[in-house]
């Protein structure tokens, strides 16, 4: 991890990276396990939102991830945002991008999306070829020469706009039994009688007890 952190703030210091965002990056990478490509990009969109709209670290926000690699890692270290607390929804629309809004009673909030802007990833000759999965990239996410033209371009490879969230109202449930496994789910997941686990989202089959 020393050596890790080494390489990447000599690299962050070459950039003239903010301090704050230094942390953030940091905090990020320690939690990732690794720094990627992804997760730096990541980064530097959540502080972006964060200004835009307003907020404060550990002010309560919501947050949407429009792909599942990378870019919900820094939303759950630097906002708090997670699948288990129910302010984090991953959208996988095939974009990277991210969205955080405060919370609202209605069915919309005012947010703010952040996105990479692939014109302006254009003056960035490693990061382009990676972000367009040129064949002629062969370094892989974490290649010390793409990761420094990110630190580097930083917020500049980004855009942002103004958005309405919008929400699902939650459902009242009521709970049901598993014709195949006998466990409980909510009645209104059942198909056929099935949970999904036994049906169209089965992932697994049972195995036998291994030997003692």
């Amino acid at each position: 991890m020393t050596q890790m952190y080494g390489s990447l703030d000599e690299a962050m210091s070459r950039c003239k990276v903010d301090e704050r965002v230094q942390g953030y990056l940091r905090r990020c990478v320690a939690f990732h396990t690794f720094p990627a490509a992804g997760l730096l990009i990541a980064t530097f969109m959540v502080d972006l939102a964060m200004e835009k709209l307003g907020a404060k670290p550990g002010e309560k926000l919501y947050a949407v991830s429009e792909t599942p690699k990378c870019a919900p890692d820094p939303l759950q270290v630097l906002l708090g945002c997670t699948m288990g607390n129910h302010r984090l929804r991953i959208i996988n629309t095939g974009r990277y991008a991210i969205t955080v809004n405060r919370f609202s009673e209605g069915t919309t909030a005012p947010g703010v999306r952040v996105y990479v802007d692939k014109e302006k990833v254009r003056k960035y000759p490693t990061l382009y070829r990676w972000y367009t999965n040129d064949p002629s990239y062969k370094g892989g996410v974490s290649n010390s020469i793409l990761l420094e033209e990110i630190l580097c371009a930083g917020r500049d490879i980004l855009s942002w706009e103004n958005v309405k969230v919008k929400f699902t109202p939650r459902e009242k449930w009521s709970s049901a039994v598993c014709q195949k496994c006998g466990e409980m789910v909510p009645e209104q997941t059942l198909e056929n009688g099935l949970c999904r686990g036994c049906g169209s989202q089965a992932y697994y089959e049972k195995a036998d007890s291994p030997a003692i």
